[in-house]
């Protein structure tokens, strides 16, 4: 059965999303909003119970809301621990990179320059160090037990978006994070993810633009 999402296009709330079908080796299609008349018609269908996107249809479902579409996946594709003792190290480490995360959603409808200045005088410092402590008790190579989960993908959007906006810098002052972070970025279905069609560029004026004429 096919895979659809549907956002705008850009990184927004839907670019986790899109790191996990990524990792997942899955295949899909996404619809773009580009226009007020293609919005209203989608709130009209009903696949939106709260009218709001990040909108996924897989396996016959139509799911909204990305922490429980995040958590589908994670499931369904065993990124969620091995146990509950796991899955809870999971929730607590993905739910830190939602709130770090935050600032950089933020800059679509705020000033970037403030929201960058926030993510490198409170969140790089409040966060970081957190995540290398982790790290440094590890005895694999990912945040929680042997295999890749939503905390690593969580954290690596985090990685991604400090490195683009405020340079890898920062990160060089974490060698375990660094460490963990050029890992991830070199994993094949990620690599590949990052190059291709579906990770999506950094804000544009022109895209800001169209989100708010879409969307508000």
């Amino acid at each position: 059965m096919s895979i659809k999402l549907t956002y705008a296009n850009g990184r927004g709330k839907a670019e986790i999303i899109r790191i996990i079908l990524a990792e997942a080796g899955l295949e899909y299609t996404e619809e773009y909003l580009t226009s007020k008349e293609q919005w209203e018609d989608l709130k009209k269908s009903g696949k939106l119970i709260y009218n709001q996107v990040p909108l996924l249809e897989i396996d016959g479902l139509e799911l909204v809301q990305t922490g429980a579409i995040v958590r589908y996946l994670a499931r369904k594709y065993n990124m969620y621990g091995s146990n509950d003792q796991e899955a809870v190290k999971v929730d607590m480490y993905y739910e830190g990179s939602r709130d770090f995360y935050a600032v950089f959603l933020a800059m679509v409808f705020t000033d970037e320059n403030e929201c960058l200045k926030k993510a490198k005088e409170v969140m790089v410092p409040k966060y970081f160090p957190v995540y290398e402590k982790i790290l440094k008790s590890c005895t694999t190579k990912y945040l929680v037990g042997d295999s890749i989960s939503i905390a690593d993908l969580g954290l690596l959007e985090c990685l991604l978006a400090v490195e683009e906006f405020l340079g890898m810098e920062l990160i060089d002052s974490y060698p375990k994070l660094k460490e963990y972070y050029l890992k991830l970025k070199a994993l094949d279905r990620i690599s590949t993810f990052l190059k291709g069609p579906h990770r999506k560029k950094r804000n544009t004026e022109e895209y800001v633009a169209e989100v708010r004429k879409v969307l508000f």
